[in-house]
């Protein structure tokens, strides 16, 4: 039995074992090659519905970099935008909702609806991948005054 109990343990204390993250489990997507979800949802981080704009569809992917002390205008989405954090962290303030900061790895839905604005507090550049997906000429971001 004490022989059993040590193999145990030591499979338990594995490397192997414990790189796997308890969160998430591997899953193989219907064509066959492992996918890991990021975010699956119809609503914005805010809770407001998605919504398309009619038209011919265009999707525009960018880059997006804040230096530390950075922030954008104030504004809002015509279209819902997919973020990704790549480096540092980015803060929204959402106005009367609060401000949430997002940190590498973390991906959202912004809202499209509330004003909002971006920074980055932190000490080293922001990066996200912004995927806007709307149509032929609606407008990506709105600027508020």
């Amino acid at each position: 039995m004490p022989r059993f109990l040590f193999a145990l343990a030591l499979l338990a204390t594995s490397p192997a074992l414990a790189q796997r993250a308890p969160d998430v489990a591997p899953a193989t997507n219907a064509a066959g090659y492992p996918a890991v979800p990021l975010l699956s949802t119809g609503t914005t981080i805010l809770g407001e519905k998605l919504r398309y704009p009619s038209g011919d569809p265009h999707v525009t992917a960018s880059i997006i970099t804040l230096a530390p002390g950075q922030r954008t205008i104030p504004h809002k989405h015509g279209v819902p935008l997919f973020a990704y954090i790549l480096d540092g962290e980015l803060s929204v303030d959402y106005g009367d909702k609060g401000v949430r900061t997002y940190k590498k790895g973390d991906s959202f839905m912004e809202a499209m609806d509330a004003v909002h604005y971006g920074f980055n507090a932190g000490k080293e550049p922001a990066r996200l991948i912004a995927v806007y997906m709307g149509a032929k000429g609606a407008k990506d971001v709105e600027p508020v005054k």
